[in-house]
């Protein structure tokens, strides 16, 4: 073990930020891989088995001390990325460690292929001085895109994409914005640096979780950055309060149902504006008995990802009914993450009672026949012809 820390502590020393465990001693190792990245507070590790991932956010002081214990005795290999090289941890059976390092090529391409189009197409542009970006890793600080980090920078500028399409051409001066399920809150500095910087607006702006030490941490980092209208607080998405009129309700991997109460919440407040990247879509793939196609819940996998995209749909569909323009887009390839779908409705004036019911009747067809009752149905006390809704009071 004290061979392997030293060398973790040499990755550190390069300016490690990203840090890729593999390669498992034994095939009945659950756990396949481990990604490691660094945010705003520390380091967030992430341990994919065949079917789930699971995370945990330890500090900066004690990282090398949790990767030594993850590593030792499970694992042959460690790939530690920074800005401009690429450390590599290889350990035999009988736990000898060969350690090398190497310049990343990708950088070099990089600075050549895509140094235009960087600057062309993302509003976040290489240069410009973005403090959290710099504290979370994703940019030295000179400005520059860490290699490591480069599909989170792209993750980031796609969001923040998806937000300027609906306010760029719209004549808008404030806005109150409410994040839900904000967490680490890396992508809630970034909005309030890109509404109030990029665009000049006056902001108001809301993160809600319901951990009470990233709440206190992310008050003291929005203090730091100057933030003055971006506040965090203590709460649950569900039956929250708002203290403002919202214009805008953005949540980022708000947990299976977690999702259809910050809509609810978004609907009830007449919202302008929804972006979701909904995450862990379990509720439908619980429920789910077909009555004729018996085939969509045969198999374990498809039943999970059918569930999930019809999850999606009925409340694409129910926002819809309820008056916003509604798209699924596409947030980022698969190849970087499986939740890759955003949300994005707009508020528009209602259309004819007979146009917004055939969004309705599409609902209750797939319910019916998978025996789906959907809770952001039941948060609206819509009847999807089950018996059994519990109507919400």
């Amino acid at each position: 073990m004290e061979a392997i820390k030293h060398y973790l502590d040499m990755m550190a020393e390069a300016g490690v930020v990203k840090y890729i465990i593999s390669n498992p001693f034994l095939k009945s190792e659950p756990v396949r891989k481990i990604n490691v990245e660094k945010t705003l507070q520390g380091y967030k590790i992430s341990k994919y088995t065949e079917k789930q991932a699971f995370h945990e956010n330890v500090k900066e002081a004690e990282l090398t001390d949790r990767l030594c214990n993850l590593i030792t005795g499970h694992y042959r290999q460690v790939n530690g990325m920074s800005a401009s090289r690429e450390c590599i941890l290889l350990i035999s059976k009988k736990g000898v460690c060969n350690y090398k390092i190497k310049k990343n090529a990708n950088e070099i391409i990089r600075g050549v292929s895509e140094g235009h189009n960087r600057k062309k197409n993302y509003i976040l542009n290489e240069g410009m001085t973005i403090a959290p970006l710099i504290d979370m890793g994703v940019f030295t600080t000179e400005g520059r895109v860490v290699n490591a980090m480069y599909d989170k920078y792209k993750q980031i500028n796609r969001f923040i994409e998806l937000i300027h399409d609906e306010i760029s051409g719209q004549n808008v001066k404030k806005l109150n914005v409410i994040d839900f399920g904000c967490g680490k809150s890396y992508l809630t500095f970034v909005v309030y640096y890109y509404l109030t910087e990029i665009m000049k607006l006056e902001v108001n702006m809301i993160g809600l979780d319901l951990k009470e030490d990233v709440i206190k941490k992310c008050n003291l980092a929005a203090a730091k950055y100057g933030y003055d209208n971006l506040k965090f607080e203590l709460g649950d998405i569900n039956g929250y309060k708002a203290p403002f009129e919202v214009d805008m309700v953005i949540t980022l991997h708000a947990c299976d149902v977690a999702t259809d109460f910050a809509i609810y919440n978004a609907i009830n407040w007449n919202a302008r504006m929804i972006f979701s990247v909904p995450c862990c879509q379990h509720e439908l793939n619980k429920q789910i008995k077909p009555e004729s196609l018996s085939i969509m819940s045969r198999y374990g996998i498809i039943s999970e990802r059918f569930s999930a995209l019809v999850t999606d749909a009925v409340r694409a569909n129910i926002l819809e009914y309820c008056g916003y323009k509604t798209q699924l887009i596409e947030f980022i390839d698969m190849e970087h993450t499986p939740k890759n779908i955003l949300i994005r409705a707009v508020r528009r004036p209602l259309t004819v009672k007979g146009t917004r019911e055939k969004y309705l009747d599409e609902v209750r067809a797939v319910c019916s026949e998978f025996n789906f009752d959907p809770m952001l149905c039941r948060l609206l006390n819509i009847d999807v012809g089950k018996s059994h809704i519990v109507k919400n009071k």
